[in-house]
């Protein structure tokens, strides 16, 4: 699975393809974004319609930094996200 590293407001943040797949299945894709590790890991989730490649991992490559930016900033905690491992 690919991995994209970004750093915003000083950490570093991994940024995966989420695997998690909806009704959408072509058109909406979600992300991952990961800092830290243990107790300390802060993981975040969105979603994202692909404007080039219909894959999940080529759309992530084919993504410039400032877009990532911008689908982070518009992110929300992984908390209660099934991409994150939450179960009801």
């Amino acid at each position: 699975m690919p991995t994209r590293r970004l750093d915003i407001d000083g950490r570093e943040w991994q940024v995966y393809p989420s695997g998690f797949l909806t009704q959408y299945v072509g058109d909406e894709f979600g992300l991952i974004f990961v800092t830290g590790g243990g107790d300390a890991r802060e993981c975040r989730v969105t979603r994202y319609s692909p404007m080039g490649a219909r894959s999940r991992e080529q759309s992530l490559a084919e993504m410039d930094d400032a877009q990532l930016h911008d689908l982070f900033r518009a992110s929300q905690p992984g908390a209660r996200s099934p991409e994150a491992g939450y179960r009801s």
